[in-house]
């Protein structure tokens, strides 16, 4: 698996280079983006910002509380106890357990979801330059076409780049990224 790749001193060049990667028909789940600080006042560092988090959160909870509200009234039917005139299934009782899930299934959802959009485990092959730790603006396509890898390249070195690189990605297990540049 290959990768061509940009670096960029300065956000504008950076954005200019993601715009014009799209305007060559690069999707842009394909369009990767790393940068070694959060730059959310740019398009690309926006890319990600919907999540469904929020909506599956409370999913969760109404999963979790019907969960813990069956839980408790089926076996308090289950196995009655002589309650000297009240209920068999007690409300204020059973709200506590129902709360208690409704919190658990909140919170699981909330880690499951986080996960999945976060991509861990990614088992994919990662594109890094260690020049993102220095400041610079990562922004490439993995695993190109081979008839659109010359454009890609022109383009890149068009939005202000030094010098594009072609990485070639290796997975190893238990290691994201394995490169020689080429």
């Amino acid at each position: 698996m290959k990768a061509v790749y940009g670096l960029y001193s300065d956000p504008e060049r950076a954005q200019r280079a993601a715009d014009s990667l799209r305007a060559a028909g690069i999707p842009d789940r394909d369009i990767t983006v790393i940068s070694g600080e959060p730059l959310e006042e740019f398009e690309f560092g926006r890319r990600d910002h919907r999540t469904p988090m929020p909506w599956l959160a409370a999913l969760g909870g109404v999963l979790g509380g019907g969960s813990g509200y069956l839980l408790s009234s089926l076996t308090q039917r289950a196995y009655p106890i002589p309650t000297g005139g009240m209920p068999i299934v007690a409300q204020w009782t059973n709200g506590i357990v129902t709360y208690e899930l409704t919190m658990l299934g909140a919170i699981l959802m909330t880690l499951v979801t986080l996960l999945i959009t976060a991509g861990i485990p990614d088992w994919r092959a990662q594109l890094y330059d260690p020049a993102v730790s220095d400041g610079y603006i990562l922004i490439g396509v993995i695993n190109p076409p081979d008839d659109s890898r010359i454009e890609i390249e022109r383009r890149l070195r068009e939005s202000g780049t030094a010098a594009v690189k072609e990485v070639v990605l290796r997975r190893r297990f238990g290691s994201k990224l394995q490169g020689a540049t080429g």
